[in-house]
């Protein structure tokens, strides 16, 4: 027991601890103390729906739909992640809007990995403005924006990036990144005027470039570098170029067409990955809808099983009721325990059942009753298959037929014909079972005539 409350003591300290750092907007923070909470207990609904709530607050919405639905799993009543599920599925515009964010977040990692920078900024403004707390996206921007060295946008981006997230990881190793270029570009201001010479004239200072030999001396050569260049440069376009322009526009199409299929190959592949997420999701949920039913039948089975073994104990019930009752109870479905008790009750009381069953639907199938007849001689067979030695299998094929039923009828026939054959009822079996076949050739060819008939017409 004093396990048992270290335990709980130490969920719920760690979810005290993501719940001041949410209050403060660390959620990186936050979603590591609270999967620290739900380590020690992973029923602590509170802790769950907070990290739902975290998620949820630098956009990532799936993350949070599946912590919620565990939760309600785990609690189906009295949880706000009710609350939660229902107003997110509530807004399918929202949902769109999200899903549409995603796959096109996805889009621009691709086009970064293909040096489609331009593009991948166009759409991560989109993504941005449509799912405004969609934190990675602002860092892939940042991260875009400082590869092409925009470091006054990434900046900015960044910025923004620390208000959803004040200690991600992410966007700190960028932030570092961009401090340590704006010094390089310091550094690098510093040399060039180091280059200079810098004197006063009057009241204003006047830099200029220093003067060398070697420079006169390259500015003269870079005259003459001109006049050769383009002679030769005439040349090449008489001799070269000019074949080659119409090859060189073929090669351009050709790689812009193998792009372009790259690029339909890479979003079918993020829809693909997309409907997967989504039926997983739907998988999930089935899942533990079917367990949640198959529970419910579970604990039906054990109160029936408790209610009959109560009434035949106390003597409240015929022997027919508290089969009824026994017969809606699957037996597979109960624990060894249960099991036991099961077949100790079915002992006791299957055999005066029977005979009850056996002779009121007789009595039916004597007046023409077939149903209530099949609904007694069903039950019998239930209980025992082989009672009498095969008759109230034959019994039950008989009502079946007379109730116009010939398939079960024929089923029933069969396990007589089968597993009786030594009884007086498989030679009537196995004569009914002639009938039936000869009825159903009979109806075919009848149902052919007329088809043949309007054909020789």
């Amino acid at each position: 027991m004093d396990y048992m409350k270290k335990v709980v003591y130490h969920s719920n300290y760690w979810y005290n601890d993501g719940l001041r750092k949410a209050q403060i907007r660390d959620m990186s923070g936050a979603i590591l103390s609270l999967k620290r909470s739900l380590q020690f207990n992973r029923e602590n609904i509170a802790a769950r729906n907070l990290l739902g709530l975290v998620y949820y607050g630098i956009g990532e919405v799936p993350e949070a739909l599946v912590e919620w639905i565990i939760s309600k799993n785990l609690r189906s009543r009295d949880n706000i992640a009710d609350y939660y599920i229902k107003k997110v599925q509530s807004s399918a515009k929202e949902l769109e809007t999200v899903n549409l964010a995603i796959r096109k977040y996805n889009q621009c990692l691709a086009y970064c990995q293909q040096n489609g920078e331009d593009l991948a900024v166009i759409q991560l403004k989109q993504v941005i403005a449509a799912h405004p707390s969609f934190l990675k996206a602002y860092q892939l921007l940042a991260l875009v924006y400082l590869h092409t060295e925009q470091y006054s946008r990434a900046r900015q981006v960044l910025r923004t990036a620390r208000k959803l997230d004040t200690t991600n990881d992410i966007t700190l190793r960028y932030t570092h990144e961009l401090t340590q270029q704006r010094g390089k570009g310091r550094r690098k201001s510093e040399k060039k005027r180091s280059d200079a010479v810098e004197y006063s004239l009057g009241n204003e200072t006047i830099i200029q470039p220093k003067h060398s030999r070697l420079k006169e001396v390259a500015g003269h050569l870079a005259v003459a570098n001109l006049f050769i260049g383009a002679a030769i440069g005439a040349a090449l376009i008489w001799f070269l170029v000019a074949p080659a322009v119409n090859q060189s526009s073929t090669e351009r199409m050709n790689d812009q067409m193998r792009d372009y299929s790259d690029q339909i190959k890479s979003l079918e592949a993020q829809v693909s990955a997309q409907t997967r997420t989504l039926d997983s999701y739907r998988a999930s949920g089935e899942q533990a809808q079917a367990d949640a039913e198959q529970a419910q039948a579970v604990q039906e089975g054990y109160e029936r099983l408790v209610q009959a073994s109560v009434q035949f104990n106390a003597g409240s019930s015929d022997y027919a009721t508290l089969a009824d009752l026994l017969l809606s109870v699957s037996r597979d479905s109960l624990g060894e325990n249960g099991q036991s008790m099961y077949d100790q009750l079915s002992e006791l009381i299957f055999p005066t059942a029977c005979n009850t069953n056996f002779w009121t639907g007789m009595q039916a199938l004597q007046d023409a009753d077939y149903q209530s007849a099949v609904d007694d001689l069903y039950k019998v067979v239930r209980m025992d298959e082989s009672y009498n030695n095969g008759q109230a299998l034959y019994n039950l094929a008989e009502a079946y037929r007379g109730n116009g039923d010939n398939e079960n009828a024929a089923v029933y026939y069969q396990k007589v014909v089968d597993g009786y054959s030594d009884s007086g009822y498989a030679e009537e079996a196995q004569n009914r079972l002639d009938e039936l076949s000869q009825s159903s050739a009979d109806t075919t060819q009848d149902g052919a005539a007329p088809e043949e008939e309007n054909t020789e017409y």
